[in-house]
């Protein structure tokens, strides 16, 4: 079509940013694009432009770049040359501080094109690391980036940070992630409409809020298998789950089921302690779900895994004599709880199904019983 002269090369790259704004937030597939010849003639026409002396357009380099990372489903395909002239484009767009509209909406999409990025390349936190603490500090003082920009900044530095704890040790210790992540979710639930229901067409900013949200959430799903240190703050991170759930529960049960989804990846992974899922009300809330009339097999079998990671975390011995003490205080609470509860036959009446949930979801279900019982 644009050889034809039917379709513009700019409205051309409008219609794609569109269609990749609508993919990244909506989660629509792009499953041929990276075999079609304007993906090709994309790429080329960045690399060349990145080799003019003088005379680039960045304008166009950085929608070139947004189009390539927005659409593209298959990262591997694109080759690492492409990052090294992309990331820092995008970045470059990304750190404009014009608190104007129209800057905005560049910021965002610059910044959204990277947060879709999923590659195991190697990229280097020397591309990338200041840039992005620049860009995230300079709003916490100026509230220059939308929502989405903000959310966007993050899941690209947590996405890049896989297998690299000295990246993830900058994202905790001194940018505050888990403080900064609580905060924004709590601001986040208060905005969205939470008695809409979810096949109701909801418009407008609220929607837009619910959106970001659920990127939050999947967004700490990748955090809490990356991170592997304790970290008292992740705590926090984890009370705003518990909120966002107890107000998806009747409403929202994607969401609803996302949040119970956290909470076991929470608890497996140790990026909190134990205590912490007690005194965060993550472990009540499990609990409340699981004594439900009817419970989904997908959220029965997420249950399961959430107490089989806790029974074994509290039947390790620690080597410290005062943790060891607080382990099994907390284990004398947790217990009672559960005892009061009646979870012990609510586990049991599940067991003759713990093989058919095992077989559906195929990760590993313990078919022990006594593995679910942290008095075992």
């Amino acid at each position: 079509m644009i050889e034809e002269e039917k379709l513009t090369m700019e409205n051309a790259i409008l219609l794609l940013k569109h269609m990749g704004y609508c993919k990244a937030l909506k989660k629509i597939m792009t499953l041929f694009f990276e075999s079609s010849p304007l993906n090709k003639r994309f790429k080329k026409m960045i690399i060349d432009e990145n080799e003019k002396k003088e005379g680039k357009d960045e304008k166009l380099m950085a929608d070139l770049c947004e189009c390539i990372f927005l659409i593209s489903h298959l990262f591997l395909t694109l080759p690492k040359e492409l990052y090294g002239i992309c990331v820092p484009c995008l970045l470059k767009a990304a750190l404009k501080k014009e608190e104007n509209e129209e800057t905005q909406k560049e910021v965002e999409m610059a910044l959204l094109a990277l947060s879709c990025i999923f590659s195991h390349f190697n990229i280097g936190r020397d591309l990338f690391l200041n840039e992005m603490k620049e860009i995230i500090q300079y709003h916490e003082k100026r509230h220059n980036l939308t929502r989405l920009a903000y959310q966007s900044a993050w899941w690209f530095l947590i996405i890049l940070s896989f297998n690299d704890q000295k990246t993830i040790e900058v994202i905790v210790d001194e940018m505050n992630f888990e403080r900064e992540a609580a905060r924004e979710l709590d601001e986040l639930m208060q905005s969205v409409d939470w008695k809409k229901k979810e096949e109701e067409e909801i418009k407008g900013k609220g929607k837009n809020e619910e959106l970001v949200l659920k990127r939050w959430l999947q967004m700490f799903d990748n955090f809490f298998v990356t991170c592997r240190k304790w970290n008292e703050e992740c705590s926090g991170i984890v009370e705003s789950i518990v909120q966002v759930l107890r107000a998806a529960n009747d409403y929202r049960r994607e969401i609803y089921k996302t949040c119970i989804y956290l909470l076991r990846t929470s608890a497996e992974k140790r990026v909190v302690k134990v205590d912490a899922l007690l005194k965060s009300g993550a472990i009540d809330a499990v609990l409340e779900e699981i004594q439900q009339p009817t419970v989904d097999d997908e959220i029965k079998y997420e249950i399961l895994q959430f107490f089989d990671a806790i029974s074994r975390r509290l039947k390790e011995e620690e080597k410290d004599e005062k943790k060891d003490a607080k382990r099994k205080a907390t284990k004398k609470e947790i217990f009672e709880k559960m005892e009061e509860e009646g979870y012990e036959d609510v586990i049991i009446s599940f067991h003759g199904i713990f093989d058919f949930l095992n077989k559906k979801y195929h990760f590993g279900l313990s078919l022990n019983i006594s593995d679910y019982f942290v008095n075992a």
